[in-house]
């Protein structure tokens, strides 16, 4: 369950992917007006004041080590308090208990951390740091809020949070809007003094990407992960099925908050098909083995590869593949692999919708947005609007993610079109319908529940 990266080798992908992308613009360092980032949330690195360069390998999001100590952290009672400050719960996804692993576990960091020597952060902060030279340490209200040490009620550090996990808040960024004076890069990286002025976490960035600025709005991205988002106004929601309160994005010092359903693997099980099985060559190849495929097949891949995610939260589950008969084969793989995808969206739709009715509001939720890699697939996103029983529609760009976080920075800039305005300027590529008949839907539904049942730890 561990899974980390090279935060060096993070860091030295920016100025080289940038320099090309300008270089296949055709334009220099010094005609760009603004930068905007977006990046993995919740995972976290560990740097050095004086240099910006990593301690330690940057835990990522997917890292389950710290599962022990979240159960000790639940049996000590600590839950209630967190979930009430945060939105969250206590789960290795966030970075609070990465932090306080790195604090117990790397020789000597605890006594430089606590000399000031050494900083964390998300991989914005981290970016943001190299890039600007070292003058600006700051996140945005996005990434901080999936630290786990975030007050999204308050809008700061929560001194209770930072205590209970050891982390001292001098360590800890400064937080702004997610569109926002972020500081200048230095030249010496880019070859111009460029202004970083928008900053938001991936799935937040894709919200943005989508227009999904009024209340209601729901989008779900499908990329390793899968990730869904409910815009639920400057009033935050408290779930009563496992879903979490965080903060869509942050304006002009008013924060709009969101209900967010988090499913761990997406297309990380479609990699697994081609890297672990062999089974496929492309990821692309998937749509139609599972078009291919023998219905009367029906298998369940439940894809707990680094424990279950919303609405469940068991981080000690493992992938199980459930009716496989002498007469499957890579074709129904493929299909299992794609399908498990929209039985979890379906998971997390019907508690989101659950949410929302006992807030007592009346805005229609029953689009799907949808972006990410595996939108690109006719057949996964047919599945998915028969899965759900509703309208699935795909845009006209699929970068969502990067158009959002454009979006913050020229926001900043007075570049782009206001939130109020920024829904009418989405386009849109194709609207899936379902045509899946509601006997269908329930039996295999059923069958989908019946697996996960069965999978839990």
């Amino acid at each position: 369950g561990w899974v980390e990266q090279d935060a060096q080798e993070i860091w030295q992908s920016v100025p080289s992917v940038i320099q090309g992308a300008l270089a296949k613009a055709q334009l220099n360092a010094d005609q760009i007006t603004a930068i905007g980032i977006t990046n993995q949330r919740e995972t976290v690195v560990a740097f050095e004041a004086a240099t910006g360069k990593p301690v330690y390998r940057a835990l990522v999001w997917q890292d389950r080590r710290t599962a022990e100590l979240c159960q000790d952290l639940k049996a000590a009672g600590h839950e209630p308090a967190l979930t009430q400050k945060t939105g969250l719960r206590l789960d290795p996804y966030f970075s609070a208990t990465k932090i306080a692993w790195m604090l117990e576990n790397v020789e000597g960091l605890s006594a430089r951390v606590a000399a000031g020597e050494v900083l964390f952060g998300t991989l914005d902060t981290y970016l943001i740091y190299r890039l600007t030279g070292g003058r600006s340490f700051v996140t945005d209200a996005t990434n901080a809020a999936r630290t786990a040490l975030y007050n999204i009620l308050e809008g700061r550090w929560s001194r209770d949070l930072t205590a209970l996990f050891g982390v001292p808040s001098r360590a800890l960024a400064q937080v702004k809007d997610s569109s926002a004076d972020f500081g200048t890069t230095d030249p010496a990286v880019l070859g111009a003094a460029i202004r970083i002025c928008g900053v938001a976490g991936d799935q937040q960035a894709a919200s943005i990407g989508q227009a999904c600025f009024r209340p209601g709005m729901l989008k779900s991205t499908y990329g390793t992960g899968c990730f869904a988002l409910l815009n639920t106004g400057t009033t935050p929601v408290v779930s009563h099925n496992k879903m979490l309160t965080t903060i869509a994005y942050q304006l002009d010092g008013q924060v709009t908050y969101a209900l967010e359903g988090s499913i761990f693997i997406a297309g990380a099980a479609v990699q697994w098909l081609r890297d672990g099985l062999h089974l496929i060559d492309r990821a692309d190849q998937t749509g139609p083995l599972a078009a291919a495929s023998n219905p009367d097949e029906p298998i369940y891949m439940v894809p707990a590869f680094t424990g279950l995610g919303a609405p469940h939260w068991d981080a000690a589950a493992r992938g199980a593949i459930y009716g496989i008969t002498r007469n499957t084969g890579p074709a129904e793989f493929a299909r299992a692999a794609l399908e498990a995808v929209s039985y979890q969206t379906a998971d997390l739709l019907t508690a989101m919708q659950a949410d929302w009715a006992a807030s007592g509001r009346e805005v229609d939720t029953t689009t799907l947005r949808v972006d990410g890699g595996m939108v690109a697939c006719d057949w996964t996103l047919q599945f998915l609007a028969d899965i759900l029983g509703a309208p699935v529609e795909r845009p006209k760009l699929l970068e969502t993610t990067a158009l959002g976080a454009a979006y913050l920075a020229g926001l900043q800039q007075g570049l782009v079109p206001s939130p109020d305005e920024m829904p009418a300027a989405w386009a849109l590529d194709r609207r899936f319908t379902p045509a899946m008949d509601a006997a269908t839907r329930q039996a295999k539904l059923a069958g989908w529940q019946q697996a996960v049942q069965r999978t839990l730890s």
